[in-house]
């Protein structure tokens, strides 16, 4: 078996901590709009099909975006991953509806090819083995410590 290399395993927690933080602080803030005004980015098209307010929506895409976080930060980060991939690139599709915001479907685009590659980086660590991710780890924590 492979030893999962600790340059891979660094880069590996630098995605699954933000790609899992990330969701869920955006998806509590869609109940208290300090990072913005949320509802101002979902599509006319999206509230003409969805029988409710958009305050509404926001808040249940506030549950989906803090459920999929903590699946990241789980022990179901693959899955997780491509969660967070899928539903980054269908926030971009909302905002190419609307025909403005092309700046954060291109930043969500970006962010769903990092969670793409969380889960594949995932993959190769689960097929390394976790006694060998557990060593590449303890290693990274000597390196810090010299």
């Amino acid at each position: 078996m492979k030893e999962f290399d600790n340059r891979l395993n660094t880069a590996w927690w630098a995605l699954r901590i933000g790609l899992g933080l990330g969701p869920i602080l955006a998806g509590i803030d869609k109940y208290f709009n300090i990072l913005a005004d949320w509802s101002m980015y979902l599509s006319p098209l999206a509230t003409k099909v969805v029988p409710v307010s958009a305050s509404t929506v926001m808040h249940i895409v506030g549950v989906v975006e803090i459920i999929a976080g903590i699946i990241v930060l789980s022990k179901w980060t693959r899955i997780g991953s491509y969660v967070v991939m899928a539903w980054l690139l269908a926030i971009a599709v909302n905002l190419l509806t609307m025909r403005m915001f092309y700046d954060l479907a291109v930043r969500d685009v970006e962010i769903a090819i990092g969670a793409f590659a969380l889960a594949q980086l995932t993959i190769v660590r689960e097929q390394c083995g976790s006694r060998n991710v557990a060593a590449a780890h303890a290693g990274s924590q000597a390196a810090f410590t010299r």
